[in-house]
């Protein structure tokens, strides 16, 4: 079963079967959080929700969820019981353990690895004739906001693997907003995040609003905006200020990782980023 789901990739080479490989193994773990009623809580958002929700087209890495209210004390561990049979079920063995931080912040973290032999067995039947390099292991890092911004909208999407289900994700005005707001304000020196810039073209090409209002509300709860208002004039001269700031050549070497044919980005440049904001829709 899971073989002939990386086969529906059709990967070309040991980078896509690897790629193909992650977004089933987060298919499944989507799948035991939802057998463990973990979206009554949360919901599902940023970039591996647009992939695999949405059809944004490039791979995602990590799975990032957002509860739906306040809770500090929330814990990811009593979900691993379910998360771990739904992979035994599919036939897999992972490991997961939860990030042990040397601080209290309000993200829970956890890491989903793959075993090693089954991992590097299933590529080599998927896609027979590619040689592997070393013995490629999948790590997955499982996020949840225990503080979340208020005012988003949520919906329920269908997922098909491996079982017909349900998972509640945040609508894609307010996935919109969560990727402008990490797009401006991710707080990495010396580190372009490609993904990013990627994302928000997407968006802007899907002629999908971003959501003002919860753009404005992530923005005063994570101390980056001081205002009790934003304009669209002061969105748009944000993302100005940022594109004078950021080095092109990062975000390209960043994005070429998870799309198929780098000859996409091709016409990245400074420019072509001044000139998307002309394009950008807003819902207040």
């Amino acid at each position: 079963m899971i073989k002939e789901w990386i086969e529906e990739y059709n990967p070309k080479d040991q980078q896509e079967a690897l790629a193909a490989l992650r977004e089933v193994m987060q298919e499944i773990a989507l799948a035991g959080l939802q057998r463990g009623r973990f979206f009554e809580k949360a919901a599902f958002y940023s970039g591996s929700a647009q992939r695999i929700f949405y059809g944004l087209n490039r791979f995602s890495e990590d799975l990032d969820f957002s509860l739906l209210e306040t809770t500090p004390d929330f814990s990811l561990v009593p979900y691993f019981p379910y998360i771990i049979d739904e992979f035994k079920t599919s036939g897999l063995k992972i490991d997961i353990k939860e990030k042990i931080k040397n601080k209290i912040t309000h993200i829970d973290s956890a890491f989903l690895k793959s075993d090693t032999l089954w991992n590097e067995l299933l590529l080599k039947e998927a896609i027979p004739g590619i040689s592997f390099m070393g013995s490629p292991q999948i790590k997955i890092k499982i996020e949840v906001d225990k503080k979340p911004p208020p005012g988003f909208k949520t919906e329920e999407k269908l997922l098909l693997r491996p079982f017909s289900l349900y998972v509640k994700c945040f609508s894609l005005p307010d996935l919109f907003s969560g990727k402008m707001h990490a797009l401006l304000f991710r707080n990495w020196i010396h580190r372009v995040k490609g993904r990013d810039w990627y994302d928000m073209e997407w968006y802007i090409q899907k002629k999908v609003p971003l959501h003002l209002s919860h753009f404005l509300l992530r923005a005063n709860n994570s101390g980056d905006w001081q205002d009790e208002t934003i304009s669209t004039i002061q969105l748009k001269n944000l993302l100005y200020q940022k594109i004078e700031a950021v080095d092109f050549n990062q975000i390209r070497l960043d994005i070429e990782r998870f799309i198929n044919d780098p000859e996409k980005i091709a016409i990245r440049s400074p420019q072509y980023f001044k000139d998307l904001p002309e394009y950008l829709i807003i819902q207040e």
